[in-house]
């Protein structure tokens, strides 16, 4: 029978064929508590509302002051930095162009500009001064123009200050093992306020890729900025390489097999790059080393009309005067092995055929990067061994040169590890590490070998492959960025060289350039010679001058 009561009824339950109503209290208090609890938790939510209702106003008076407080400072810093500027004008000094490069005792591309750039503005304004802030210790302002013109073969035709800084570890990826864009972005502008408070100038100019620099020196030391762009610090090749999931050196392979961590890591590159492209506008003038890097910071900064393609010097006025000539000594032997190549016949069966017994080297010139990877042509190597088999004309006719420079401990431990992959390959005897060699050395390496290899994706530009071509190697370069749309590119209808992207490639390459004839290998190196003229100290002066001179001319 059903029954309906209007008040709280006994839970009647059953005990050894008993009803009993013991719980019936228990459900009653239980019910009781529950909507106690309901009401306290109400009125706690409306007194945590009314208590943060009357802290709109406070926080909002709060805001206000120390936004006035924040803008009162830096009016303050704007004023002050300018002062000193003047005030070192007024004591005689001339308007003075300072070049932030942390590095500026390293061995690589980037230094050669700096280099160059402050020879060339050097011979054409005579009259002003020229500060280069490191953070390179362990050294002084001599040792680092000696180490300029023995790497390079550049001596500057007057003294440079250097402004030595004190925390470059803010811009070095070990700092920052996670977020490390954003990480090294941010130390950068401590560090770029440090070289700020310790040297004012009159023309600020970021030659090494710190473009949360610009606004610094743009808005709060009342400069004038120009920056010279290696390579964009994000680009939408970057963002590519996380959305498809491929493991690179710059996206862990934990990270490219987690959809999850991707998706996170597309909104953090994306959001990075809004804030790259404001930081990047800032500057008056930018420069970029190549077609590819142009790309992207159009993109990037939006600024078209202040922005023109620079080439990076190239040192090829000293290769040119080495004369190109056939490989001596086994033209017979090669034309002989083309010869059976094309009839499809071993020269076994021709019955005079003789085996090439030319050691060729093979050249690798570049820091030890991870970007570089050199591990790629370690194993390309390999393979090419494999193909070529044993006998002098085989494994015993190759040898591969690594030549770079190691920047710090990181570097080095790098090349410790190639020299590892070496040994597990079995190729330690086959192998050179050259480190930081002087420049004479490293013009020897590059006439005596047969090819240069570059193995970069994606390499902004590329002076090794420029200096390789040019020194009479056949380049074998990697099918992508500056090496692929600017330098191994056809010159006046004739090739100039070779591209690959993988291992297979790469060996399949080297081992065709090492089959050709020598007068087909003399044809291809006269062309990639004639072709990188363009690359030349002369003409990166004279670009270099060209779009400076709307700043420069302010300064006079």
């Amino acid at each position: 029978m059903t029954c309906s009561y209007t008040k709280a009824q006994p839970i009647i339950e059953r005990h050894g064929g008993q009803l009993t109503e013991a719980s019936a209290s228990e459900t009653v208090v239980v019910k009781m508590a529950e909507h106690s609890n309901e009401h306290n938790f109400s009125l706690c939510f409306c007194d945590l509302m009314r208590l943060l209702w009357s802290l709109v106003v406070p926080c909002a008076y709060l805001s206000l002051l120390l936004a006035l407080g924040l803008l009162l400072l830096l009016l303050g810093v704007r004023m002050w930095l300018p002062g000193c500027r003047r005030a070192r004008r007024a004591q005689g000094g001339g308007p003075a162009v300072a070049f932030f490069h942390p590095y500026c005792n390293a061995g690589g591309g980037g230094e050669r500009v700096l280099w160059c750039s402050l020879r060339a503005l050097m011979h054409r304004y005579p009259g002003m001064s020229f500060v280069v802030y490191t953070g390179d210790h362990g050294v002084t302002g001599e040792h680092i123009l000696e180490g300029a013109q023995q790497r390079f073969n550049i001596t500057l035709p007057r003294p440079v200050t250097f402004i030595f800084l004190h925390h470059r570890v803010l811009v070095e990826a070990k700092s920052y093992p996670h977020f490390t864009l954003l990480g090294q972005s941010t130390g950068s502008m401590f560090l770029g306020w440090e070289a700020l408070t310790a040297f004012v100038p009159d023309l600020y100019v970021d030659s090494m890729g710190y473009a949360f620099t610009l606004p610094i020196f743009r808005y709060l030391g009342g400069c004038k900025v120009a920056s010279y762009v290696h390579y964009p610090t994000v680009s939408t090749d970057m963002l590519s390489v996380v959305r498809e999931g491929t493991p690179r050196f710059n996206n862990a392979n934990f990270i490219s097999r987690n959809p999850v961590l991707s998706a996170v890591k597309v909104v953090y590159y994306c959001c990075f790059a809004l804030l790259y492209g404001l930081a990047g506008s800032c500057s008056d003038v930018i420069m970029v080393n190549s077609t590819w890097t142009l790309g992207h910071i159009l993109a990037l900064w939006r600024s078209p009309s202040r922005t023109s393609i620079v080439y990076p010097p190239c040192n090829v006025g000293a290769f040119l005067d080495i004369p190109l000539e056939e490989d001596d000594g086994n033209e017979m032997e090669d034309g002989w092995e083309e010869l059976g190549q094309e009839l499809g016949r071993g020269e076994d069966e021709k019955g005079g055929g003789r085996e090439d017994s030319k050691c060729h080297s093979i050249v690798s010139v570049g820091q030890f990067r991870p970007e570089k990877d050199h591990g790629l042509q370690i194993r390309a190597f390999r393979k090419l061994l494999d193909r070529k088999g044993e006998g002098p004309a085989g494994r015993e006719s190759c040898r591969l040169v690594l030549i770079g420079g190691c920047r710090n401990q990181e570097d080095e431990e790098r090349v410790l590890m190639l020299r590892g992959l070496c040994q597990e390959m079995g190729l330690s005897d086959k192998v050179d590490f050259k480190l930081n060699i002087p420049f004479e050395e490293l013009r020897r390496e590059l006439v005596d070998a047969t090819i240069g290899l570059h193995t970069m994706w994606n390499e902004h530009f590329g002076i090794g492959v420029v200096e390789c071509m040019a020194a009479g190697t056949i380049i074998l370069a990697h099918k992508s960025g500056g090496p692929k749309l600017d330098i191994v590119v056809p010159y006046e209808g004739g090739q100039t060289g070779f591209l690959a992207d993988s291992e297979d490639s790469y060996a399949a390459a080297m081992e065709t350039i090492l089959a050709l004839s020598p007068s087909a290998r003399l044809e291809i190196r006269q062309n990639a010679r004639r072709s990188v003229e363009r690359f030349s100290d002369q003409e990166f002066g004279v670009s270099f001058l060209a779009a400076m001179e709307s700043l420069m001319t302010k300064l006079e």
